[in-house]
């Protein structure tokens, strides 16, 4: 019997398999479908900082004064309704979540400053969340800001959280930092309990016609795994809090990419969303048979087996593989 199971976050998972923050997050019944097809935890889908921001009396006043003299400017915040969940229905969420499933509920709060952070945190902890991840979204817009301003802001955020909280707090990164590796040892010195490598930004496009700025968002690929194989797999030997990978994770074949990196647990959207909730059930069956047919008993023998202090050749992961890849590509003649 093959062992699937994985501890993240202090928490025993069934398998290394979650459900990462989505709309498939926001329903009481979806959240059962994801246990019962095989997911070893779910993380709900964010709480923003905006929306903490609008369920204050004041603001919401404020910007339904200025609303008729600036409807455009209203567009940019979600309706309430169609976006289903407020600060207050996100706590009865969590509440009603862990009654119905037994497997590990992850808390989700996207922003960058502190602000009313805490006061949610605390709530998202009462109301029974196994744990917390904070999704930083952050983009450095002003010239003003500087690199040092925008690392010591996510130190400061997640050592403010970890003071009033008791469970696990994971922080889910941008991969946009000149060093990636020092910023995560600095959160891991903040208290980190975890890293989720990495958030995928919202990229605006132009629409050539109407000369507007076009909101859309497009799915992952598989081709987006190597860059969160990259940096586990040369953090994982090296850092007190556990990894995740999300971003990139659609077969069997990435889950133990994933996996012999260093990843404790690896985290899938664009799949689920594209191919149905029912897909992790395929997934399991395709990794077992992967697991199987390589004489492993359990993911934990497969784990951190390519990372940087495993593999024969660490220099794979630095500068010194570089010219080499860049040597091996050999343009074809044109016909």
């Amino acid at each position: 019997m093959i062992d699937l199971s994985t501890n993240y976050l202090g928490l025993k998972l069934r398998s290394p398999i979650v459900a990462s923050s989505s709309p498939l997050s926001r329903s009481v019944d979806n959240i059962r479908k994801l246990e019962q097809a095989g997911a070893g935890a779910v993380v709900l889908h964010s709480l923003f900082e905006e929306q903490i921001m609008m369920d204050s009396f004041w603001l919401d006043s404020f910007l339904n004064q200025g609303s008729d003299s600036f409807p455009e400017a209203m567009g940019y915040f979600p309706d309430q309704q169609s976006y289903h969940i407020d600060p207050k229905g996100y706590v009865r969420l969590i509440e009603d979540a862990r009654k119905a499933v037994k497997m590990p509920v992850i808390g989700s709060l996207n922003g960058v400053s502190t602000g009313g952070w805490i006061k949610y945190a605390r709530e998202i902890e009462s109301a029974g969340a196994d744990a917390l991840e904070l999704n930083i979204y952050f983009l450095a817009t002003s010239i003003q800001t500087s690199a040092q301003d925008v690392e010591q802001s996510y130190v400061e955020l997640v050592r403010d959280i970890k003071q009033q909280v008791r469970i696990p707090v994971a922080v889910k990164l941008s991969p946009h930092f000149t060093a990636i590796a020092n910023v995560c040892k600095q959160l891991d010195l903040a208290g980190a309990d975890a890293l989720v490598l990495f958030n995928r930004f919202y990229q605006p496009d132009f629409d050539l016609e109407t000369r507007e700025v076009v909101q859309n968002l497009d799915l992952s690929t598989s081709a987006e795994l190597r860059l969160r194989l990259h940096w586990v797999a040369l953090l994982s030997p090296y850092l007190r809090p556990q990894l995740a990978i999300t971003g990139g994770v659609h077969t069997a074949g990435d889950v133990v990419k994933g996996i012999m990196a260093g990843a404790q647990v690896v985290m899938m959207t664009s799949a689920l969303l594209s191919r149905g909730i029912d897909y992790l059930e395929l997934l399991e069956s395709d990794l077992l048979t992967w697991l199987e047919s390589h004489e492993y008993r359990s993911t934990n023998e497969l784990r951190g087996c390519m990372n940087a202090a495993s593999v024969a050749d660490p220099s794979a992961f630095t500068r010194a593989n570089y010219l080499k890849v860049l040597s091996s590509y050999s343009l074809k003649a044109a016909v």
